[in-house]
Parts: structure tokens; sequence; C-alpha cells
């Protein structure tokens, strides 16, 4: 049985207690591997190997230097293409059509982004009088932080993972990563490409484990830990801050979301059902950008409803190699206990189920895995919990709005801040609405476009800090000034 290790100070390490745990394919429950889960000891020593990395050649490394290196690593992650296509789509399930089109272009792509980036960032300069009538120079320099714990989710495993690993290496910090232990084998793959590209030994780690009292929990205490940046569930992030604020680290938070699409009725329809389509039911809903909620205005309510509805049933389940594949599993049978629990609650509340509602029929050895049928609901009230909980699944309520004023109420009403989509052709409206929206990002008559060096993050419940660009940059780094007296 192939085994998951970790991966410290640039060799593959097994974990001294012995202890493994299961990582299963979702479409058909089938045994992956068994990972190594991390104990104390092993994140120890991946966060002294990152501590001594940063005091050893990567300290001394230039900023061209650093660059090189991560443009190596990007190339090599692109000539490793199929063998990291394959890994990813064991853990997840996701079609082979999104993870090629999407998964593995972003990920090389992170490390050549930021690279690039680090290199034409400039910083402060000023010129001071004294009272002694010389004067003084202030200027301020980036340094990084230190060794940052990486902590990853497991719906884009590889693409979030480099989106943090990418922008902390450029700026010259070491990593310790935990990938979700439902989605190891990508992390496990870029050891591979560090050593192979030559990235000193230390500068980026790996440990496999869970959160509490496993690796999340050893790492985010460890008090050789300068900052931690996660994305994920709200509630774990939650608990991470605490862990955090012991040791007054810097955090990096991309947390949940319940995101409203706002579909008027000047909009263009078929374009408005097509990006609310996906923004619905891409990778089984498994993106915290994904639109739960759908407002639609009164006259287009029934058409909109109706084509939606007929969507969500052309989305064919299949194998991920499969061509004809829409739609892949959720990512485990658990989490689909979950999702579950809210299709039930929907109906036992009296929802109208316009499509979907339960579990396809598979065959085979499909029949074991996390599927779920892409599902639509109407008629639920907006103290639901189907209406006001993320579910991160491929499902969504559609409510009818007859104002503007009313339908940014019901958009806001929401502890959750991360997106939203607006559907309109109305270019007024459109940037009234865009300013109005409390949400990290905003996308109009679209929806997961974005330019990499833009802001992203969310507000309320859904994060702190904003990452992409420059903005990534602020919190890998530290800005020192330093003042020179004339």
């Amino acid at each position: 049985m192939r085994e998951t290790l970790h991966f410290v100070n640039g060799e593959f390490l097994r974990s001294a207690s012995g202890r493994t745990f299961e990582n299963r394919n979702p479409v058909d429950n089938s045994l992956i591997a068994r990972v190594h889960e991390a104990g104390r000891p092993e994140v120890d020593a991946a966060v002294r190997a990152a501590r001594a990395a940063l005091d050893g050649p990567w300290g001394r490394m230039s900023v061209d230097e650093r660059a090189g290196l991560l443009h190596a690593v990007a190339a090599e992650i692109n000539r490793r293409f199929d063998d990291f296509l394959q890994a990813e789509v064991a853990d997840t399930g996701k079609p082979v059509s999104l993870a090629s089109h999407l998964d593995i272009p972003r990920g090389a792509a992170n490390f050549k982004i930021f690279a690039d980036t680090v290199k034409n960032v400039p910083t402060e300069f000023f010129q001071m009088a004294t009272p002694d009538g010389t004067g003084a120079l202030n200027y301020a320099v980036r340094v990084p932080k230190g060794v940052v714990a990486v902590i990853c989710p497991w719906n884009l495993p590889l693409l979030l993972m480099t989106w943090k690993v990418g922008p902390a290496l450029a700026c010259g910090n070491t990593v310790v990563v935990k990938p979700s232990e439902e989605t190891p084998s990508t992390a496990a793959l870029l050891g591979e490409v560090m050593n192979a590209v030559g990235v000193p030994p230390g500068v980026y780690n790996i440990v496999h484990g869970f959160g509490p009292d496993s690796a999340g929990e050893f790492l985010t205490t460890h008090p050789g830990v300068n900052a931690i940046t996660f994305t994920g569930e709200t509630n774990t992030g939650a608990a991470i801050l605490k862990a955090a604020s012991d040791g007054i680290k810097a955090t990096s938070m991309e947390l949940g979301g319940k995101n409203p699409a706002i579909v008027f009725a000047d909009c263009d329809l078929e374009q408005a059902v097509e990006t609310t389509t996906r923004s619905v039911f891409a990778n089984c809903g498994q993106v915290c950008l994904g639109t739960e909620r759908v407002y639609v205005e009164r006259p287009i309510f029934d058409e909109f409803v109706k084509r939606l509805g007929e969507a969500a049933r052309t989305m064919k389940p299949g194998r991920p190699q499969d061509a004809a594949t829409k739609i892949g599993p959720l990512i485990s049978l658990e989490h689909r206990r979950k999702v579950l629990s809210y299709y039930e609650k929907a109906k036992a509340e009296g929802a109208t189920i316009v499509a979907g509602g339960g579990i396809p029929t598979m065959e085979g050895e499909l029949a074991e895995g996390a599927w779920i049928e892409p599902t639509v609901w109407t008629g639920l009230p907006e103290t639901s919990a189907v209406v006001r909980e993320e579910i991160f699944g491929p499902c969504c309520h559609v409510a009818p709005f007859d104002t503007e004023e009313e339908v940014i109420r019901l958009a806001n009403d929401t502890p959750y801040g991360l997106a939203a989509a607006i559907h309109t052709t109305h270019l007024a409206r459109a940037h009234r609405l865009g300013a109005k929206l409390e949400v990290g990002i905003c996308w109009i008559n679209s929806w997961f476009l974005r330019d990499l060096r833009t802001p992203f993050g969310g507000s309320k419940r859904s994060g702190i800090g904003r990452e992409g660009g420059v903005h990534s940059l602020e919190f890998y780094t530290e800005l020192r000034n330093v003042c020179v007296k004339l």
C-alpha cells in the first residue's frame, strides 16, 4: 500500500509514532494511500528545519536568486503536469476537464506571479529636517516574517496551497505546510519538485494530520512559528485565531461565505443563467466563492428558476476522466452527510424542490462514492438555516425581489461577507450595488474572474486580511524603517 510521508528538511519521513490515516478517493471510496499523521516531534522538527533554513543559504539569497528558483519550481510542476493532475483528481474526484484547466496551471503560475511581483515592489523614502539643520533620511526595507504555517483546504488543494507558499517564499520566508487530511497528495509531490530544482532543505516542509490534538494544533501553537495563513471554514479559523493569540502571531484568514447572486430583469438572461450555473455547481459547489443564495427580480423569476433547474438536471456525474462528466462527487462521505442534512432540512421546511434533492443512482463501484444531486430550491424564508448557513455543496435557494433597496438589504443580511455576483445591463446600478454590498469581491456579469494582482479576501466572518499581488506581500513581509542622520 502506498504511503504519504511528511517532508522535513528536504527528506520524506515517517511518523515516529507509526500513526497513519486513510486517504480515500471520493469517486468510489477506494483507498489511495495511508498518510502518516504528525505528532509534536514531527511538527517541531519541521519548524526547526524552517528556522535553520532562514539562517542558512535561503536567508542569504538575493531576491533575483529566489525568484529564479521559484520560476524553476513552476517549470517543474508543468513538466510533471500529468503527475500533479493524476494526484489532484484522485484526491478530489473533480473532473479532469476542470483540474487540467484550473488547478494545475494556476498551481504552477502562482510561483511565477509572485516571483515577478516581489522584484518590482517599491518601499517608502522620506527626507526630513532635524533641529541641527543637517537632516535625516528615512527608508523602509521589506524583511520576511520568518517561519510561516500554511494550513490548506481540500477544495482546491494545489491552487490554494501555492497561492500562499508562492508569495511566502518569494518574500524570503520558509514554510511548514499542513495540507487537508482529505487531499495530501499534491503537497507531497511539491516536495519532490523542490528537491529537483535545488530549493534548499528546510525552506518547504510538510506535516500531515488533523486539527485538534494533531498537526494543526501543534503547528499553530508552536512558539517557533511567526505567522499563520489559513483558508477554510469559519469556526476552524476562529480556533486558529485563539491559538495564534498566545504568541501574538500574524494571521491571514480566508474563511467561509454564504454569497449572494443578484439577477435583475434587464440582465442578459442566457448569460446570467450560464454564469449562475457555474457559480452554484462548479467543483460540486465546493467553492468558497459559490453563490448559494440567488435573488431574482420578480418579472423574470419564474423563467430564471425554470432555466436554472434545467441546467442543474444536465450536470452529469461520472468518472473524472470521462469527457461527458460535468460534475464530480463531494470530497467525502462524511461531507455528504453534512450536505444531505441541509437537503433534508429544506424538504422538512416545505421548500419547493426545482431540481435534485437527493443522491443520484450510480452504477458499480461508483455507487460507493460521495455523489449528490445538484439541487435548486425556492420557497424558503430568509430565516431558514438552508438560506443562512454555508452548506458547501451543489445547491442554491432562489428568491424573488422587487426593488434595489430590498435586494441590498437581503444580500447584506448575513454574518458572512466574501463575494457577490450582480447581473444587470444597467451600468449605474451595477456601480451602486458594487459599492454597497458588504463583500470582499463583487462580480458584475461574471463570476470567478479576477486579475491576480487585485486584493482578495472577505469581511465580517469571511476573513481577515487580503491576498493577491502586493497585498500578499504586505502579509508575508515586515516593513523595517531605517533612519540615517546626515
